[in-house]
């Protein structure tokens, strides 16, 4: 390959690698609607910094570092930002990956997804179908029954011992 043309796609990966990362940074959850929606300024009052960074900023923990992730007792994980129970105990397992990890959602209605290309490459984003936080990323690695990973943040989730459903 002539340097020149090696150049010229070397310019356009970064230029497209700058142009994900601008777009990511500007296109946070807060800016659709959403049933529970508050100002920045509430969404700071409300959440700890971490947790505002990682629901409202799209930001991920470091892996290990959530005690969800080690979290084997019955109940209902929710929304740290409003509180909507999201995933259930009898769909979490053990991933390996230093995330709390779910094969599925309580139901599909509880949570959104969109295209994600923070890394260039597309991921599928999972948010509160609620308040719009930024839980993580779902991947297509996980167990059966439904193959999927939901790879979260334990940041963005608080646990409620007792029943694993609602109802």
């Amino acid at each position: 390959m002539p340097r020149r043309s090696f150049l010229a796609a070397l310019t356009a990966l970064v230029g497209s690698a700058a142009a994900a990362i601008a777009f990511r940074r500007d296109a946070g959850a807060a800016e659709e609607d959403f049933p529970v929606s508050y100002t920045e300024d509430e969404w700071r009052k409300r959440l700890t910094p971490q947790q505002f960074a990682v629901l409202r900023q799209e930001s991920t923990e470091r892996p290990f570092s959530s005690p969800l992730n080690e979290n084997k007792k019955a109940g209902l994980y929710a929304c740290a930002g409003c509180d909507t129970p999201v995933y259930s105990s009898e769909t979490k397992f053990e991933s390996g990956t230093g995330w709390p990890s779910f094969w599925a959602p309580l139901n599909e209605e509880v949570i959104g997804t969109k295209t994600d290309y923070a890394l260039i490459y597309p991921r599928t984003e999972v948010h509160c179908a609620t308040c719009g936080g930024h839980f993580g990323h779902i991947f297509d690695d996980g167990p059966q029954p439904t193959g999927k990973r939901h790879c979260l943040n334990g940041v963005a989730l608080n646990f409620v011992p007792g029943p694993t459903s609602v109802g």
